[in-house]
């Protein structure tokens, strides 16, 4: 399937394969990637393993309390208790009062512990799967104008009422700052950067990579939203998905063909992009 969608007319593509783009939490999951800690060679410190056991725990038994994780991993309450305030403050785990079973006896009601949303996504979630499978059904049964549709509409929902804020700041590379601080609020970590004959857009979070790397129509209506809405050509430089260190956009900046483009291009007409379509030749 890879590489098997391709841009409208006036694309011009710039290397063979496969490009594409972070999907955005309206695929889900958008949240910011957690580090856990874990060092390249995939190997927990012994304390490292042993919150892992008390997060597993709270998975595998919760709302469980921490008398019982003690009991069950064989460790002391003091230690269970700083590994479960430890996944608290990490917003990985949450307390709340256990149901009272009799007659209120004297003392605090006993308090149970169970993962978080965030907690759990540190055992994996199939939402890259569902996604894939989703839009696989989706080019099956409505065609490859079908996956672009969702594409552009993901995309207008992607950016929201982001569009009026970018629309308000004034000067290109104002604009381009507001799109990189909507970009980051929706979870891409974006920054806007000198780059010589303009500014260099850096995603440097892609969600959902797996999911853009096999439909690539997503990431033409991503580029193509940008030139729309700063109003300029902008040229897509590298993407994660693609094995890049961050997805990278080129906006120019106040070049005279830039505004000769600008001043003619006719209503209902898209500024244009160049998208690659694989990773670029070394």
């Amino acid at each position: 399937m890879a590489g098997a969608y391709r841009g409208g007319p006036g694309v011009k593509r710039l290397t063979r394969g496969g490009g594409a783009f972070a999907v955005s939490r309206y695929i889900r999951n958008t949240g910011v990637v957690k580090s856990t800690g874990t060092p390249l060679d995939g190997h927990l410190p012994a304390d490292g393993r042993t919150r892992e056991s008390v997060a597993r725990l709270l998975m595998e038994q919760g709302p469980i309390v921490a008398a019982d994780v003690a009991a069950r991993l064989g460790l002391s309450s003091p230690a269970v208790r700083r590994h479960l305030d430890a996944l608290i403050a990490d917003g990985e785990a949450e307390v709340r009062d256990a149901p009272r079973r009799g007659p209120r006896g004297r003392g605090r009601p006993a308090r149970e512990y169970l993962l978080t949303d965030s907690g759990r996504a540190r055992f994996g979630h199939g939402y890259d799967d569902l996604a894939v499978a989703a839009l696989r059904y989706l080019v099956e049964h409505g065609g490859p104008d079908a996956v672009e549709g969702f594409a552009q509409s993901r995309v207008e929902q992607l950016l929201g009422d982001g569009v009026a804020k970018v629309e308000a700041a004034h000067g290109s590379g104002a604009r381009v700052q507001a799109l990189a601080d909507v970009l980051t609020a929706r979870g891409y970590a974006a920054q806007a950067r000198d780059g010589g004959h303009g500014v260099q857009l850096c995603q440097h979070h892609c969600p959902v990579a797996h999911v853009a790397a096999e439909f690539p129509a997503l990431c033409e209506a991503e580029t193509h939203a940008f030139a729309e809405l700063l109003g300029t050509h902008v040229q897509r430089l590298a993407t994660i998905a693609r094995g890049d260190s961050a997805c990278t956009t080129h906006i120019p900046l106040d070049l005279p063909e830039v505004r000769r483009m600008n001043t003619t291009t006719t209503p209902g007409r898209r500024p244009g992009a160049t998208i690659p379509r694989g990773r670029q030749s070394e």
